[in-house]
């Protein structure tokens, strides 16, 4: 087995190899699922913990279903009714997971560095899914499932991500994950929505969209985040559509066969127009979250093999 890690905190860092392993490993609960035989003893006496202190209803659900096609007893705490929204501190919380002897522990965080703190704590193997604007791992390994699974491979392949990347985590793991598998990966929107030193991840900037899909493989869309906003960093939805949002005028500079995605919720008539995210043949948006099961399965059973003697 190629990854031999405790945890799993970002895709930055990760080898080829260990990219590869996930994929592979989670390419084949794919056809596992479909076939129905979705329920297996491999987690069987392991306790998994989805701790959330952001709302989630993608990544939490498949978290769970993940586990429970494992066969592992599921918890899903809510932060809302817990004693963090009482006061509690992280390293308390991380204290009493502790004394709770869980095995695997997703957690997702408003803050970035949180899941890597309480990898620190606990005993259990910490997966990050989502910390603040840091990284979102399990998303990226979803999305090249998806992408490899539609063209064959990830190498070679022009990818074009986006929108506000300034606050998504998703763009992050993704800009990692596909420069470090050999794709050409470029980053498209407004200034006010770019990282100031986004071209030192090996990427190329453009903001003008019509440029930044000219012959992509893949237009991977981004959700505005207003949430994660202190100031008016655009000037209306309807203007920032006009300029940014993916319609069918715009994905025509995109290869005629370029793929669709977005790691949703999406704000439809935002950043994305609702025939282009409903695309039969070009959207692959409802098939990112099918793969985000499987991914999720394939990474559950990785940690819970107790391979990975490694902080990372």
């Amino acid at each position: 087995m190629f990854y031999r890690r405790k945890h799993l905190l970002a895709i930055e860092g990760l080898h080829p190899p260990e990219i590869g392993h996930l994929l592979e490993l989670a390419d084949s609960y794919v056809l596992l699922n479909r076939s129905g035989k979705t329920q297996r003893d491999l987690l069987r006496g392991r306790t998994l913990i989805n701790l959330f202190f952001e709302d989630s209803t993608r990544t939490r659900t498949s978290f769970e279903l993940a586990g429970k096609r494992l066969g592992a007893d599921v918890i899903n705490m809510s932060v809302s009714t817990s004693s963090v929204n009482k006061g509690e501190t992280l390293l308390d919380t991380a204290a009493t997971l502790n004394a709770m002897q869980c095995d695997l522990l997703v957690v997702r965080h408003n803050q970035s560095g949180a899941p890597n703190l309480l990898a620190r704590k606990v005993d259990a193997s910490v997966i990050n899914a989502g910390d603040g604007t840091h990284e979102h791992p399990t998303q990226a390994l979803l999305d090249a499932l998806t992408i490899k699974r539609r063209k064959g491979r990830i190498e070679g392949l022009t990818v074009a991500i986006c929108g506000d990347v300034l606050h998504s985590r998703v763009a992050r793991s993704n800009i990692h994950l596909l420069t470090t598998m050999g794709s050409q990966v470029r980053v498209a929107g407004p200034p006010t929505l770019m990282p100031a030193e986004v071209a030192k991840f090996g990427v190329t900037v453009f903001h003008d969209m019509k440029e930044g899909l000219a012959g992509a493989d893949i237009v991977m869309m981004l959700r505005l985040q207003k949430e994660r906003m202190t100031s008016s960093l655009v000037p209306s939805e309807r203007e920032y559509f006009r300029f940014w949002g993916l319609d069918a005028e715009k994905l025509a500079f995109a290869k005629p066969d370029a793929l669709v995605m977005h790691p949703g919720p999406m704000n439809r008539g935002v950043e994305i127009d609702s025939a282009v995210a409903d695309d039969p043949v070009r959207s692959v948006i409802k098939e990112q979250v099918e793969m985000g099961v499987a991914v999720r399965m394939a990474v559950l059973d990785t940690l819970s093999r107790g391979d990975g003697r490694n902080d990372a």
